[in-house]
């Protein structure tokens, strides 16, 4: 409902007006897209999208000139550099600097130009190495990060505090959220870089294809890992931004938990791979454990809906159309 009793024209719920304008940063991405495909199935028509060529997020005065012309009402911060473990050990400066760029410009310049509500995505890597399972909110700054991604952690870890900062100084509505491991369409499906569910489908579906006998995956398959669909992230961020306003950033799970070895089978019964499963126990297992604890969302009356067996199969069709083979 739109309230006018001050002279402004202002609106007491996210969903309340379709028209509003929601600037949605990192729209192709696994995240970002899976954002816009919410909004736009729950009748939103107004969002602004910008690709990395139209809007350099690093240059403050493109930011800046971007939202005194546009205004949008909404901000969804999904754009990052992100990368995997020798990524982010080859390029630390890359890392901490772009993200830390992206971050202070879309705050300050989305706070400088009246934007109501800002949302803020993380990674559960802000959590220190050794964090206590399942990692609750308050495990934040308690210990040393992970040291191969600690400079991507540390941008991270600032963008949720300046949130903050502006929410206490200003009475900004700004508020942060930190998924678990994602997946879906969109996702990166490199064969040497992507994160260990969809590298897994990658091998099965080429093992397929080529008629292999075997897969050989690293490890024992005995860590546990938890998963979440890139959709069901969605559904939580137009869930926060209809019914959160927090100091305190706010972890997005699906609370349930795998051993490697089960995600392995289930990716092999779902691309349809008929040959054996090899295990190199002389490989590195990787952390024992990593669960995001999500109870404090879940008070809050929000779960999530989509099965790892729905979710993969489709993150696998979507894969066979879309990934060039």
């Amino acid at each position: 409902m739109a309230d006018t009793s001050n002279g402004k024209t202002t609106f007491s719920s996210f969903r309340a007006d379709k028209t509003a304008k929601i600037c949605v940063l990192g729209h192709r991405g696994l995240v970002g897209s899976a954002i816009v495909r919410k909004l736009r199935e729950i009748g939103f028509t107004n969002l602004l999208l910008r690709t990395h060529s139209e809007l350099d997020l690093t240059r403050q005065n493109d930011v800046e000139s971007f939202f005194a012309f546009e205004k949008p009402r909404f901000v969804i911060l999904a754009a990052a550099k992100v990368g995997g473990i020798h990524a982010n050990n080859t390029y630390p400066a890359d890392f901490i600097a772009i993200n830390l760029q992206i971050q202070t410009n879309v705050i300050d310049s989305s706070y400088r130009h009246g934007v109501q509500k800002l949302l803020f995505l993380g990674s559960s890597c802000i959590y220190p190495k050794f964090a206590p399972q399942p990692i609750p909110e308050h495990a934040l700054l308690t210990g040393p990060l992970e040291p191969t991604n600690e400079w991507y952690a540390v941008a991270k870890i600032a963008g949720i505090k300046m949130c903050q900062a502006y929410r206490i100084q200003y009475g900004w509505d700004a508020i942060s959220a930190m998924p678990t491991n994602l997946y879906g369409p969109n996702d990166n499906f490199h064969p040497e870089n992507s994160h260990v569910l969809p590298a897994l489908m990658r091998r099965f579906h080429e093992a397929k294809v080529n008629g292999a006998k075997e897969v050989v995956v690293w490890g024992t398959g005995s860590p546990l890992r938890e998963f979440l669909h890139v959709d069901d992230l969605a559904d939580a961020v137009v869930f926060l931004m209809e019914s959160y306003s927090g100091l305190v950033h706010v972890n997005v799970g699906s609370g349930k938990e795998v051993t490697i070895k089960e995600l392995a089978e289930l990716v092999k019964e779902v691309v349809g791979f008929e040959g054996q499963l090899i295990w190199d126990s002389s490989k590195p297992d990787g952390t024992p454990r990593k669960l995001m604890d999500s109870s404090k969302l879940a008070e809050l009356g929000w779960t999530p809906k989509v099965s790892l067996k729905d979710g993969l199969v489709d993150t696998y069709k979507w894969y066979v159309e879309n990934v060039k083979q």
